[in-house]
């Protein structure tokens, strides 16, 4: 080897350690920055000439800069993410869900069943007092508004989530572009060769796009030749390589609250997730105040259907001159079982009581409900029919399809009894609740008006107090259409739904967030900076350095002995 050779290899030397104090340079310089990933360089030996027919090397060289990165932990770890942002979810929406149930505070609904149970058992303390009625009207009253604002808050959480739920839709566009172009970019930079230098900052850039990604969506990538990556959710691709495919937000309706369906714009088709933010925003809208909304609504009517139906079968203190349902039936030829009622009524009867208040006699007449048939049953022009055959009673259908009961004579008010079709609670008759459900329960305005029509009486206007005695038992009764469970049953179920789901969202939460943090620490000791790692080589790096400028150093005096000889 001549002696120009070897100062040929010793500045290759140089180079290569200069390229290797420039990235060790980078990474001490890096060591906190977040998403950071330690680069590497890789040398290799320089190619080799011949001499008298032996080959000799010619020092090294640098092959490429590459990031130390394991694939497959990124893989996992962008999962783990996607579970721990879904888990996140749920795990809040319940806690927010706990805090507005306040099981454990005094303005729980179990709280306020309680005080309107225990207002009803004053009556029979008092049966000729108003003023217990109207007791019972009062906490009802209360009752009713925090169902309902249980409702209405619970609806506002969802909407909330709705909103969340568009945001995350422009989140995923605003990542898949940002996606794209650096794919462009690091091909442009690395040539299009795997093998050669990574586009180190702008890979950077990318994996935390990418994890940030999963932090909404779970995806799948796979590294193209190109140096790019392909992105896939639902099957679908979202990136692949230099093009992409949007997400759009389309609107439907879900248990009465307009709501937010992410798809993929390209195919119209449902961007079906099952991890991260989106995933979480989906369940905890839809599946877990969805279902606590239907448990609230079926406890709701059950109350509202089971206790009218005990008190339209009552009397007051009072009866009644006039009275008008509180439901409309929009089509009064078609049966009561086929009408549209919420509340559908049965084959069966109840009696209408016309008492005289000046004589104080009554008149009893049984009014029958035929519904056991497919067709030809009782529709509620039957009904009026009936009631217009009783002597001093008058029956009307009015524009909004509600029947309209009045007295004929002065001396004249009405009651009813024995209802067993439950057709009085269906129509709102004589009922002390209104509504269907969490959303729109009430009392009835003839109570509010007149607490004294608050039925405590079974055998006639003001006599005794047996269906008080009922309706204050209807808590603990046990309801055939609900499989024999009780309203207190129903509650309790529906607390004990929310306290074991948030039970298991808190354990799921805190399981996701153990295992990516376990992931996160194999990824720093992978690819994170370790400072005393990089000091080692600085001072390996330098040293060589200096070795080498000694080399030359020597050759150059060589080189001048010759030249003097």
């Amino acid at each position: 080897m001549s002696l120009f050779s070897s100062i040929r290899m010793a500045s290759n030397t140089m180079r290569a350690d200069q390229i290797a104090l420039q990235v060790i340079g980078q990474n001490i310089a890096n060591a906190e920055t977040p998403g950071y990933i330690r680069e590497e360089i890789v040398l290799k030996p320089a190619p080799i000439q011949k001499l008298g027919g032996l080959p000799l090397g010619l020092g090294v060289q640098v092959a490429a800069v590459i990031q130390k990165l394991d694939q497959f932990l990124e893989e996992r770890l962008r999962a783990s993410v996607s579970d721990r942002a879904g888990a996140e979810v749920t795990e809040e929406t319940y806690h927010q869900l706990e805090g507005l149930i306040g099981e454990l505070s005094d303005t729980d609904l179990s709280s306020d069943l309680t005080r309107f149970f225990s207002s009803i058992s004053e009556v029979l303390n008092q049966p000729e007092s108003v003023s217990a009625r109207n007791l019972v009207v009062l906490q009802a009253q209360t009752l009713t508004q925090n169902i309902r604002r249980l409702h209405d808050r619970v609806n506002a959480i969802r909407s909330d989530l709705n909103k969340r739920i568009d945001d995350v839709a422009d989140r995923i566009n605003r990542l898949i572009e940002d996606i794209r172009r650096l794919n462009i970019r690091i091909a442009e930079t690395e040539g299009g060769d795997v093998s050669q230098s990574d586009a180190v900052g702008l890979r950077d850039q990318r994996l935390q796009a990418l994890e940030e990604l999963a932090s909404l969506i779970d995806i799948r990538v796979e590294e193209q030749p190109s140096g790019g990556v392909a992105v896939y959710s639902s099957g679908f691709f979202l990136v692949y390589e230099g093009t992409s495919r949007e997400v759009t937000v389309v609107r439907s309706t879900d248990r009465g609250l307009g709501v937010s369906e992410v798809r993929l714009a390209e195919t119209d088709s449902p961007l079906e997730v099952h991890a991260g933010e989106l995933y979480g925003l989906i369940t905890a809208r839809d599946s877990v105040l969805g279902s606590f909304l239907d448990r609230l609504n079926e406890f709701t009517a059950a109350l509202i259907n089971g206790f009218n139906r005990i008190h339209a079968s009552g009397q007051g203190l009072s009866g009644f001159t006039q009275l008008t349902s509180v439901e409309g039936i929009a089509d009064p030829t078609v049966p009561l079982n086929q009408a549209g009622l919420r509340f559908t009524p049965q084959n069966g009867s109840f009696l209408i009581q016309l008492l005289n208040t000046r004589t104080g006699a009554i008149q009893t007449t049984r009014v029958r409900v035929n519904l056991a048939g497919l067709d030809n049953g009782t529709t509620l022009l039957d009904l009026a029919d009936q009631i217009n055959a009783i002597d001093g009673l008058q029956a009307s259908i009015d524009s909004l399809g509600r029947l309209n009961i009045q007295c004929t004579g002065p001396d004249q008010v009405f009651s009813f009894a024995e209802d067993t079709s439950g057709v009085l609670a269906s129509l709102g008759l004589n009922t002390f609740f209104t509504g269907t459900g969490a959303g729109d329960i009430g009392i009835n305005r003839v109570l509010t008006q007149d607490p004294s029509k608050f039925a405590a009486s079974k055998n006639g206007i003001g006599i005794d107090t047996e269906t008080a005695v009922a309706l204050a038992g209807f808590a603990d009764s046990p309801l055939t259409e609900y499989g024999g469970r009780s309203i207190n049953a129903l509650y309790d179920q529906m607390i004990s739904e929310v306290t074991q789901g948030a039970a298991i969202s808190r354990a799921g939460a805190e399981s996701a967030r153990t295992f990516e943090t376990t992931l996160r620490g194999q990824k720093l000791a992978v690819s994170g900076v370790n400072l005393d790692e990089e000091v080692v080589k600085l001072i390996a790096f330098q040293q060589q350095f200096q070795v080498s400028a000694r080399f030359i150093k020597t050759l150059n005096e060589l080189i001048q002995i010759l030249v003097n000889i």
